[in-house]
């Protein structure tokens, strides 16, 4: 089944959810405690990432473009919009619904293991990645939800749509790249998504208020600019 990793990773995010909210009533010292503590390895795991760029201009060009995009296109309010909407509708009185759609979806959704896993997925078939994100995403969801409350589940339906069409699309595209450009472009991928996966780390840990959302053009802005680069320079 093409979708099946992608299918895994929002089963896991649901039900990470449901042990959350059943978690809720944990003391606010434990949640705030190991809400940071996640916040500390998403750092980590952030600034391993980034330093995987072996262009750190293209980096900087590419997330400053996309976050200009980003910008223009409201993309963190229409985010935001998104989650107060789904808020109105299912969890009236939850102040906190927005913020744990948004974050969770920010979360799960930007990084190199699910662009990578994805990939995986569409090209052989192979969805180790995907479980093993599924697994670190269902145990980030849990504290997440206990934290944030019942927005961090609907984040697993961006989750599906994203990876699931990375899947579909790289089961057509990507054996028509050659595996030069596809391992530099999962290096740099990796970094910028690395600087915004710091970005969230900071926002969760309540250090800065980063829109993040609005930079997410920028990976799309760095694919253009590496397959240029790979063709005509």
């Amino acid at each position: 089944m093409l979708l099946f990793g992608s299918v895994v990773n929002c089963l896991a995010i649901i039900a990470g959810s449901f042990s959350g909210i059943i978690l809720r009533n944990i003391t606010e010292q434990t949640k705030d405690t190991v809400t940071k503590g996640i916040s500390l390895g998403v750092i980590a795991l952030a600034i391993r990432m980034s330093l995987q760029a072996s262009s750190f201009i293209v980096i900087i060009i590419s997330i400053c473009l996309g976050g200009m995009i980003g910008e223009f296109l409201k993309i963190e309010d229409s985010m935001t919009r998104i989650g107060l909407f789904l808020e109105n509708r299912f969890a009236r009185g939850n102040s906190n619904f927005a913020e744990g759609f948004v974050t969770a979806t920010l979360i799960y959704v930007i990084g190199s293991m699910g662009i990578i896993g994805a990939i995986e997925s569409g090209v052989n078939g192979n969805h180790q990645t995907l479980f093993t994100k599924a697994v670190m995403d269902g145990f980030m969801s849990i504290m997440l939800t206990a934290s944030l409350g019942i927005g961090v589940l609907f984040s697993a339906f961006p989750v599906l749509i994203y990876q699931g069409a990375i899947t579909i699309f790289a089961s057509i595209i990507v054996r028509y790249l050659p595996k030069e450009l596809l391992d530099s472009l999962m290096n740099e991928i990796s970094a910028i998504g690395g600087l915004m996966i710091l970005a969230i780390g900071l926002n969760v840990m309540k250090l800065t208020k980063i829109r993040v959302s609005n930079y997410l053009p920028g990976i799309l802005v760095l694919i253009v600019i590496m397959v240029l680069q790979y063709y005509y320079f």
